[in-house]
C-alpha cells in the first residue's frame, strides 16, 4: 500500500488474518492501485456497532503485573485506532480481525448496567475497585450515543462501591457531576493515558483519540475537583516518544496529576505485524531503527510474555526508559502519593440504600 491508499482517520492498514479461522480475507496491491485510479475507497471508513449479549460483565484478572484485580469493559474494539493498543488482539476471540475490524467493529454491551449490578448486589461479593476500561476506553466515541458507561457509575455511586477508570477521551467530563459525587466518598480514581506532547506525534499513533491539550486539560479539570488522577505514560516507544519522558511526568504533575505510570512497549500477537505495517507507511525514514530498538527491549522478539517483564522490558534501552521514569517520579512526584480507594461504604448500601442498624 502506498501514501495514496493510506485509510484516513484509522490505525491498522490492513486486517492481518485471525489466528482462529480457517480462511481469511485478503485485499491485493492491485485492487488498491484500481481503487486509487478510479478514485474510489478501497475499504468503508464507516464504524459498525454490534449489539452482543454477555451473561457476565465484571472480569477477574490473574496478571499479576496488570494493577488492577476486576476490570469490565462496556465495549469490545475501539475507534480510538491506537497502533500499539494490546486490547486489538482480543477482537480474535470474536472472530474478527485484530487490525481495521478492531477499529470499524464496535461490540456494544447495552445489558452492562443490569449485569454490573446483579454482581455488585450479591452477597458472596465484597468491595474491590473494578476498573473501567482495563481492555478498550470505555469512553470511546461509541459512549457518545450509548452512554453505557454513564449509566455503570450511576449504579457504582448507588451501591457506593470504587471504581477505576481508564481513559484518553476528554468525554468523561461530561460525567463530573457523578464523578465529583464518587469523589467525594473516595470512591474514584481515574487514570488519563497521555502518550505525547507533540500532536503530529499523537495523530499518528492514536488517530481518533483526544488532543493531548484536551487530555491535560481533563487532568486538571478532574483534579481541581479533587478527583485523583494518574498519569498513565504509555506505551514508552524507543524512537518515538522515548524522549519525552521527563517533559510529560513534569507536565502532567504541573496539571495535579498525583502519579503516572509507564510500560515499554511490546508488540504481542497480531500487533507486531499491524505496527510494522504502520510505520513503515506513516515513519518509513525511522521505521526500521525503531523496530530493532523495541526488539532490542525484549530480547530480540517483539513480545516477551513473562510477568514482571513483559511491560518493562530488559537491555540498555528499556534500562534507559526506565531509569528516566524513577527520575521523573523522584524529581516531579516526591511529594504525592495516589489514594486508595475506599472498600467499607459498599456492605451498608448492599440492597441499593444505606442500612439505619
Amino acid at each position: 500500500m502506498n501514501s495514496k491508499n493510506l485509510l484516513s482517520g484509522r490505525g491498522a492498514q490492513k486486517n492481518p488474518r485471525n489466528r482462529f479461522l480457517q480462511y481469511s480475507h485478503e485485499t491485493r496491491d492491485d485492487f488498491l492501485e484500481f481503487c486509487n485510479l478510479e478514485g474510489e475507497q478501497a475499504h468503508s471508513l464507516k464504524t459498525e456497532y454490534i449489539p452482543i449479549f454477555p451473561k457476565t460483565i465484571v472480569n477477574k484478572v490473574n496478571s499479576p503485573d496488570v494493577g488492577m484485580a476486576y476490570s469490565m469493559n462496556p465495549y469490545q474494539g475501539c475507534e480510538h485506532g491506537c497502533i500499539y493498543c494490546y486490547a486489538r488482539n482480543t477482537h480474535e476471540f470474536w472472530g474478527y480481525s485484530a487490525g481495521i475490524d478492531f477499529e470499524q467493529k464496535i461490540l456494544v454491551k447495552k445489558d452492562a448496567p443490569q449485569l454490573l449490578e446483579q454482581k455488585i448486589s450479591s452477597k458472596r461479593w465484597k468491595a474491590a475497585t473494578i476498573v473501567l476500561s482495563g481492555n478498550t476506553d470505555c469512553y470511546q466515541p461509541a459512549e457518545k450515543t450509548f452512554r453505557i458507561t454513564r449509566k455503570c457509575l450511576e449504579v457504582f455511586l448507588k451501591y457506593r462501591h470504587p471504581v477505576g477508570i481508564i481513559t484518553k477521551n476528554a468525554l468523561i467530563l461530561r460525567d463530573l457531576d457523578i464523578l465529583t459525587e464518587l469523589g467525594a466518598h473516595q470512591l474514584i480514581g481515574v487514570n488519563i493515558s497521555v502518550t505525547s506532547l507533540s500532536e503530529r506525534t499523537r495523530r499518528k499513533l492514536e488517530p481518533r483519540t483526544t488532543t493531548t491539550k484536551k487530555r491535560l486539560q481533563t487532568i486538571k479539570k478532574l483534579s481541581d475537583q479533587g478527583i485523583p488522577v494518574n498519569a498513565m505514560l504509555a506505551p514508552i516507544i524507543p524512537g518515538i516518544n522515548s524522549h519525552e519522558i521527563l517533559q510529560l511526568a513534569e507536565t502532567v504533575s504541573d496539571h495535579g496529576a498525583l502519579s503516572f505510570g509507564h510500560t515499554v512497549v511490546r508488540l504481542n500477537g497480531a500487533i507486531g505485524q499491524i505496527f510494522s505495517d504502520w510505520i513503515k507507511q506513516r515513519m518509513p525514514d525511522k521505521a526500521d531503527k525503531v523496530l530493532k530498538q523495541i526488539q532490542d527491549c525484549h530480547g530480540g522478539t517483539f513480545n516477551d510474555s513473562r510477568f514482571g517483564i513483559r511491560t518493562s522490558g530488559e537491555g540498555k534501552i528499556a534500562k534507559q526508559i526506565n531509569d528516566l521514569a524513577r527520575l521523573a517520579k523522584q524529581k516531579y512526584f516526591k511529594d504525592k502519593m495516589f489514594p486508595k480507594l475506599n472498600t467499607t461504604l459498599h456492605a451498608q448500601y448492599k440492597d441499593g440504600q444505606m442500612k439505619l442498624f
